[in-house]
């Protein structure tokens, strides 16, 4: 096979042009791709050391491309696989293909763009991008100009050959052609595509659409500069007779939407008549697109004034689009998984959402006179598309909706009986998005039906009525808390009895049921006869699975909010899980140790099953608190924490100062010893880039200060400057501002004279992150320490007096004590600037914080 390749010079092109393949070579191939179509694995291998074998030849990939372009009298499916091989050679090793070879490939490529077989042209497209796309688009100067040359042949295959090519290279090299490293080509291009949206071919006109539509998002200069013609171009193909063509055009208008808007405001409203049609097309990709529309203008500022007075045309067109087509009900028979089947139905559900969010109740009289006809109609495809509608509107127009609720609510329960499964899995959702109505009403009312039909539909036969319920059931949960309190024990009869009942996907929703009952009932769950029922399936599960199974991530974030709710109640099933989840993480962390040392002999791990395992610990330290600590003695969980702080993930050093502080707060007597080595770490991950990780470094901080005191001293330094930035950041999200400040505060606490000579750097954004919480152990802890930092520096505060007299004020009712030191401050600062002063500052105080000042404090 080696011998026939060109050996001409460099210079001479002929050489290469003149490549014949030997004909036993040849045959070689040929079998080889014939082989690599057969069904049979053993055959399969063979092809695969067959493969390796040959491409120790370098003019192998040759006969590739020859059988691909030349060798007609293959059938195609062949000739298609040959290129397609190639193209993976050329996407593994194509910097070390000879010179002669990559040339010569390159050229029967552009030679042959135009073949008669549109497969052909398609795979010949794949492999020039793929090409292109190996830093071969500078390497090749001549691919582009050629490309857009052929676009003016005669001859309809050579034409769409290059386009499609062309197309990919958009696709792939959007970046990179509107550059300068390729001296801006896309100012031809451009203007080039844009002749042919008036091509007399559907198809080279959906090439040329598909191309300029590449470069809206980039807002691409050249396209920016012919967005006019562009639009009118576009305007002009509004009713093209080619569905693919529709498509395109509904995909450029809604990029549009979002990046030049400015540009269709004029015609805005013929768009929105044309978007009317379009989301109607007999196309169901086109009506797809179409419904995009609605979502993307949705998010414009503009969207109530532009379509306000064409509500009365675009509702009915939504609710009729969230009918089940036949063809959908024969899909959903097959069970297929719902949202794969049915996009265009959830597009209309999603639009009429976002609209309702937009509009709130101006929605509602278009939407009440077909509501009726649905919700109670015979035929149930037109009912569940009611039963939809009023899920989808719940959100937006819930003010409006409210008098209807009494006579709506018990016809939904109602229907969740219904004898066809898709009425009662939409009757299920609908519910739930009404949720936080139903429980605000007393409870006999509607809290009770509902809960007590859901649960029935738990426990349905039809798997997706299953999944629904038990999803609409959380929510429940999330909205009722406490009120569910009274029906425990029938609930858990029912969550339990589904446990034996549920297959692998919809068991993962009842951990999250469960998950969600311990969250929202808490401490209520700690009774004997509760954990009878609940525990011993759980620990079941627990026990069935293996430690490389993912469906233990479900199970353990599920014990976590039962441990934490339990609190000693799990005591007796702590050990085991305790162990499993310290193995968890010391598995990964030795996974990836292996990784980083031999990447090629070893898989990366999962760290999600450490950061499960790490918040399960979490779990257990809140909810069983000191009784944790004989677990802790008997564990290396320490060493394993130092490793899980250094990672290289945020999400692991998320979850590990979480556990950390949990474990300060739990059992401070195995923290302590490693607290020299744990604190530069902490400080270094004081860093707001990674808001969560931060957060809970920030919180842990806080935890270590009141459990270390004075001895807090030599690590302030650490972490206070960087405490003190973020305070200052602006667009500091809420949560970390407050943990910034509480922490802070409790520094200043166990070590004032460290931290009070920074106070004037911090008061005021102090003041007015913690003016908003709610009275606490953490807002308590840190107020006494802004107090004794005010004794140790009292000029620190001078300047900014009036924010710390709002912040006294936010206090409900504070410890006699620390109400004591607020008292002594406020007087001291009164008497040191006399009457005469203290009057005329008070007098910009608002006139509620004088009220409540003088209330509690006399000042």
């Amino acid at each position: 096979m080696g011998g026939g390749e060109g050996r001409g010079r460099r210079g001479r092109q002929v050489s290469i042009m003149d490549w014949q393949p030997d004909e036993q070579g040849l045959q070689q191939v040929l079998q080889l791709l014939k082989d690599s179509q057969s069904p049979n694995t053993a055959t399969q291998r063979i092809v695969q050391d067959k493969l390796k074998q040959l491409n120790q030849f370098p003019d192998f990939n040759n006969y590739l491309i020859f059988v691909l372009t030349r060798l007609k009298s293959e059938d195609e499916p062949t000739r298609s696989l040959s290129g397609l091989i190639l193209k993976n050679n050329v996407k593994a090793h194509y910097q070390s293909f000879p010179q002669p070879v990559a040339e010569f490939i390159k050229q029967e490529c552009l030679n042959n763009i135009g073949d008669a077989s549109s497969l052909i042209r398609a795979t010949i497209g794949i492999l020039i991008t793929t090409i292109a796309s190996k830093g071969e688009l500078q390497m090749w100067p001549e691919l582009l100009p050629q490309l857009c040359n052929l676009l003016n042949s005669e001859d309809y295959n050579t034409c769409e050959g290059a386009f499609g090519a062309l197309q990919k290279i958009c696709e792939d090299s959007a970046e990179l052609l509107d550059s300068d490293a390729l001296n801006r080509p896309l100012n031809v291009m451009i203007p080039k595509f844009l002749q042919f949206f008036k091509h007399c071919s559907p198809k080279i006109r959906s090439h040329a659409i598909a191309c300029v539509n590449q470069f809206i998002m980039e807002r691409a200069q050249a396209l920016m500069d012919n967005i006019d013609t562009f639009i009118e171009h576009l305007f002009a193909l509004a009713v093209d007779e080619d569905p693919e063509v529709r498509k395109n055009v509904c995909r450029a208008l809604v990029m549009l939407l979002e990046v030049r808007i400015d540009r269709l405001i004029p015609h805005m409203h013929s768009i929105i008549q044309y978007m009317l049609q379009r989301t109607q097309d007999s196309d169901e990709n086109v009506a797809l697109e179409a419904c995009e529309f609605w979502l993307t203008l949705a998010e414009q500022p503009i969207c109530k004034e532009v379509l306000s007075s064409h509500l009365v045309q675009l509702i009915p067109i939504l609710v009729n689009g969230m009918k089940y087509s036949e063809i959908d009900i024969i899909l959903l028979k097959g069970d297929v998984e719902e949202d794969e089947a049915i996009p265009d139905r959830k597009c209309s559900a999603a639009a009429l959402d976002v609209l309702a969010n937009v509009f709130r109740d101006e929605l509602l009289p278009h939407l009440l006179p077909l509501l009726k006809g649905l919700l109670f109609h015979p035929e149930w495809v037109i009912k569940e598309s009611g039963i939809l509608v009023l899920g989808a509107i719940a959100e937006g127009c819930m003010q409006g909706m409210v008098p209807y609720l009494p006579e709506l609510i018990p016809h939904l329960i109602q229907c969740l009986s219904d004898k066809k499964a898709l009425v009662r899995s939409i009757a299920c959702w609908t519910l739930s998005r009404y949720a936080h109505w139903v429980v605000s009403q007393p409870p006999d009312m509607y809290l009770k039906p509902l809960m007590t039909e859901l649960l029935k539909r738990i426990l349905d036969s039809n798997k997706r009525v299953q999944e629904a319920a038990c999803s609409a059931f959380a929510t429940l949960e999330e909205e009722a808390c406490t009120e569910l309190v009274p029906y425990l024990s029938f609930i858990l009869d029912t969550l339990v009895f589904a446990f034996g009942k549920y297959q692998h996907k919809n068991l993962l929703i009842l951990y999250d049921a469960i998950g969600t009952l311990a969250d929202s009932v808490g401490h209520h769950l700690n009774q004997p006869e509760y954990i009878q029922k609940l525990m011993p399936p759980l620990i079941q599960k627990w026990n069935e699975l293996k430690d490389e199974d993912k469906d233990l991530f479900p199970l353990l974030e599920c014990l976590s909010s039962v441990a934490t709710a339990l609190q000693s109640g799990f005591l007796p099933y702590c050990e085991p899980v305790y162990q499993r989840c310290v193995t968890l993480v010391q598995k990964t962390l030795a996974q990836a140790m292996m990784y980083s040392q031999h990447p090629d002999q070893y898989e990366a791990p999962d760290k999600d099953f450490m950061i499960v395992a790490l918040d399960l610990l979490s779990g257990l330290a809140e909810g069983l608190g000191c009784h944790v600590e004989q677990l802790v003695a008997r564990s290396n969980i320490m060493t394993l924490l130092f490793q899980c702080m250094q990672d290289t993930m945020p999400e692991v050093r998320q979850s590990s100062f979480a556990l950390l502080g949990d474990l300060t707060k739990a059992c401070f007597m195995h923290v302590k010893p490693c607290i020299a080595e744990f604190m530069p770490i902490l400080g270094t991950n004081l860093n707001p880039e990674f808001i969560s990780v931060c957060n809970n470094a920030t919180w842990a901080i806080g935890e270590i200060c009141m459990q270390m005191g004075a001895e807090m001293q030599p690590y302030v330094q650490m972490v206070l400057n960087n405490l003190v930035e973020i305070i200052n950041r602006p667009n500091t999200p809420k949560t970390l501002l407050e943990n910034t400040a509480i922490t802070i505060g409790r520094l200043g606490y166990v070590c004032p004279q460290e931290v009070a000579p920074m106070l004037q750097q911090f008061i005021r954004p102090w003041c007015t992150s913690l003016r908003n919480i709610r009275d606490n152990e953490e807002k308590d802890s840190a107020f006494r320490g802004i107090c004794m930092m005010i004794g140790v520096n009292p000029g620190g505060v001078v300047q900014d007096f009036i924010f710390f007299c709002d912040a006294v004020a936010s206090w409900v009712s504070p410890k006699d004590d620390l109400r004591d030191m607020f008292y002594k401050i406020l007087h001291g600062f009164k008497d040191q600037v006399g009457e005469e002063n203290w009057q005329q500052f008070s007098e910009q105080f608002p006139p509620l914080l004088k009220e409540r000042l003088a209330a509690f404090y006399g000042v």
